[in-house]
């Protein structure tokens, strides 16, 4: 549950009133076996607060808990920015203040009133030195606010005392009242350093207004040498070409573009009428909060406003949650899901809603074809026609639950975590992690290295047309039943075919390679006029076909059968029957709109692939006596 702005203290008997920590909110799940702990983007914090952790043992019940992780400095008060650098200071004196209470042994409280919840929350509680309940004082805000004001802290929250707890929802039931203007922006690029300053001179800050984001202003100070240094360093892998911004603003010294990924804190005097910050001071990355959580907040709420919708029932909270940011519940695991409403297909008006419901509605098909499978994210967070981006290591900052296999990397000599999706909620977060296409690779966990598969990509020039492509397809399905092998073709859902036959895990993937390359070859002799086995592109005939065999080596990956495809159309690489391989198909006859129809229709065509795999040495015999 969220707060929302507000510009003055008051009394009231209706209200509660607690202080406002400057930390990080972390909810602490301590309703399992093995305790949760985490921030709402769903960071885990288990080991970054290992010393509040520890303390999760000596809690009697079982409970889910909201609170916010504080640091204080040697004068006893809360300091975010000694917060961010928990790591130089191993010894910080560091506190989990825990305010609310959503479940206790087996059921949940959220729909009691706040009072209700934290009376069970104090009596509940085992406080420790780093655990904490946070208390309130009822009715007396404004005097409250200026004890607040005398300790030099950041302000205060009022609670409404019969508020029911409203999951991700920014409500006036809860207002945060503060003595300095701080909020968050999003970095989007830096500036060259003047004189004999290091990295950077200054940040582009900008925040979504209306959807879009935009310029709200700049900050070279509030740094020291070594937040310069480290963020520097985390800005260099963003860097992109062009700037994140519709209108570019204009600067005193070159900028550099950073994808929009990395949120900031910043305190400043005023926010000018073109949305601009005046005199922003660099305060600290904010590890807990997502770019599309960073929103215009200029515009303050009188605690006597409250909207209706705000005291809907648990019951119906989910649907009453907006369509730019809700919650959902899969697997047992709560996926948050925003800015649903961004268009991803702006051609086609097609949404990352749109997206995320299709594969929940194509689930069952596509999951078997995912499980256990690394999988290179090809990531595309503003739509199709922005700059996308690849990334195969997990990174730190993802859900606990979201399954990943360490695999090492001889080009980079280091492991990386691969991502695997065996279930519902993964494939939610992939898609609003802007995951339009899913890429698994051709072997799965435990052995990935004997491929399920063969692949054989038939990848056309700009000159090539999908009837010539047919063409080839067919000429690999006559080889294949020449040699009495069963193949499965899809579309790729964008401009080829690709044809999988089972190998069932027998053969390592060199053995698999060159195979393909056998039988790429007795394709190539069958149509030498339309198709190449060239790999370099400068030397490839751009009038043919490349017979693609190399897509089976380790690590290469290939969209998923029933995947979308990040191009005009929102087109799905589709299973065909081979009969249905005729002049005139075209890969956009299969979209995000009829291919579920398709496939309750046709069933699951490409169930084989999975099966028994075929016996490769009698395959090759049986092409040696063609020859």
């Amino acid at each position: 549950m969220l707060a929302k702005s507000s510009d003055k203290a008051f009394d009231d008997k209706d209200w509660l009133f607690e202080i406002k920590w400057d930390g990080y909110r972390a909810v602490a799940d301590l309703s399992h076996k093995e305790p949760l702990f985490y921030s709402r983007n769903g960071i885990s914090f288990l080991s970054k607060f290992d010393i509040i952790t520890q303390d999760f043992a000596r809690q009697k019940y079982n409970m889910i808990l909201d609170g916010e992780v504080v640091a204080y400095d040697d004068q006893g008060k809360p300091s975010f920015q000694l917060l961010q650098q928990i790591g130089d200071y191993p010894n910080l004196p560091l506190v989990y203040q825990v305010f609310d209470l959503l479940w206790l042994n087996g059921h949940s409280t959220e729909e009691l009133p706040l009072i209700q919840r934290k009376e069970l929350l104090k009596d509940a509680l085992m406080e420790t030195d780093v655990i904490k309940y946070c208390d309130h004082i009822p009715e007396k805000g404004i005097a409250f606010f200026e004890q607040m004001k005398k300790m030099q802290l950041e302000g205060m929250i009022a609670k409404r005392a019969d508020s029911e707890y409203l999951e991700n929802h920014r409500t006036t039931d809860w207002l945060k009242i503060k003595f300095s203007n701080t909020d968050e922006a999003i970095i989007c690029g830096f500036t060259e350093p003047r004189g004999s300053r290091e990295s950077f001179g200054a940040l582009i800050l900008g925040k979504y207004i209306d959807g879009t984001l935009t310029y709200c202003g700049h900050t070279g100070t509030g740094f020291n040498s070594s937040t310069l240094k480290q963020v520097y360093e985390r800005l260099q892998k963003l860097i992109v070409k062009t700037a994140p911004f519709d209108t570019i603003p204009k600067t005193n010294m070159p900028v550099t573009w950073v994808r929009p990924e990395m949120v900031c804190e910043i305190k400043y005097s005023e926010i000018t009428k073109d949305g601009i910050f005046r005199h922003p001071v660099f305060m600290g990355i904010r590890e807990d909060k997502e770019p599309e959580e960073v929103k215009d907040s200029t515009s303050n709420i009188h605690p006597t406003q409250k909207p209706n919708t705000m005291k809907a029932k648990a019951s119906s909270k989910k649907t009453a949650s907006s369509d730019k940011e809700k919650e959902i519940t899969l697997n047992k695991h709560v996926v948050k899901l925003t800015n649903r409403d961004k268009v991803y297909f702006p051609k086609d008006g097609i949404t990352k809603g749109d997206v995320i419901d299709y594969y929940q509605s194509v689930s069952s098909y596509i999951l078997p074809y995912l499980k256990n499978r690394p999988l290179s994210l090809n990531r595309f967070p503003n739509g199709i026609e922005e700059q996308g981006f690849y990334q195969k290591d997990a990174g730190d900052h993802i859900p606990d639950w979201i399954k990943t296999t360490q695999v090492y990397s001889e080009s980079n000599d280091k492991y990386i975590d691969y991502i695997y999706c065996n279930d519902k909620a993964t494939l939610a977060y992939l898609n609003n992690l802007g995951c339009i296409d899913l890429n698994p690779w051709n072997s799965s966990l435990p052995d990935l290295e004997h491929p399920d598969y063969l692949v054989l990509d038939l990848d056309p020039s700009k000159k090539n047309t999908f009837d010539n492509v047919i063409e080839t397809a067919l000429q690999v399905h006559e080889v294949l039943n020449t040699i009495k092998i069963r193949g499965y073709c899809k579309t790729s859902g964008s401009t080829g075919i690709h044809v999988y036959i089972p190998m069932g895990g027998k053969y390592d993937f060199d053995q698999v390679k060159d195979f393909a390359h056998i039988l790429m070859k007795q394709v190539h002799e069958k149509l030498p006029e339309i198709t190449t086995l060239e790999r370099s592109l400068q030397k490839r005939d751009d009038k043919k076909i490349y017979l693609d065999y190399l897509q089976n080596r380790t690590g290469q990956t290939l969209a998923s059968t029933y995947s979308i495809r990040p191009k005009e159309g929102a087109s799905v690489s589709m299973p065909l029957e081979w009969s249905e391989l005729k002049p005139g198909l075209k890969p956009t006859d299969f979209t995000i709109d009829n291919a579920l129809e398709r496939i309750k229709d046709k069933g699951d065509l490409f169930k084989p692939v999975l099966g028994k795999g075929i016996d490769m040495m009698k395959a090759l015999e049986a092409l040696q006596n063609l020859e």
